[in-house]
């Protein structure tokens, strides 16, 4: 199973406030971990919302919405993609996790969809595409 975890913002990360050397210290230990376990998929930073932009979708209509973003408590500043075997496991690893930031942070911990997972909505000729996308974008990210 895998698993999206999202470091949720807070009014420091969304501010541009950088890590201390300590705590990037820390996350890099923690990463290193989740590497030799086999765990590890990805993890990055992300930056403030202000650099950003959300596109609103009404039917056909699409509009664009610039950063920052007023709900600093539902923004996201960082994540991982891990791969465990349950969801008990993955909040075990993150259990672990150094605190993102000083004072309170929290983290949200979501499956991601599998393949099996749309049924039969998911047609074999769909299941063929996604796969073929999915092996184009590993090529690319070995090159």
């Amino acid at each position: 199973m895998r698993f999206m975890v999202m470091v949720k913002a807070n009014k420091d990360s969304e501010a541009g406030v950088m890590p201390s050397e300590q705590l990037l210290s820390d996350m890099g230990k923690f990463n290193e971990e989740l590497v030799k376990a086999g765990v590890l998929l990805a993890a990055e930073g992300l930056h403030a919302s202000s650099k950003g932009a959300r596109i609103h979708f009404s039917g056909g209509k699409r509009t664009v919405i610039d950063g920052p973003f007023a709900e600093t408590k539902e923004l996201i500043a960082g994540f991982w993609l891990i791969q465990v075997k349950s969801i008990e496991e993955a909040i075990e690893w993150m259990r672990r996790c150094p605190n993102p930031f000083d004072g309170e942070s929290e983290i949200e911990i979501r499956r991601v969809f599998e393949a099996e997972d749309f049924g039969a909505e998911l047609t074999p000729e769909l299941r063929e595409r996604g796969e073929r996308l999915r092996a184009e974008v590993a090529s690319r990210s070995t090159r």
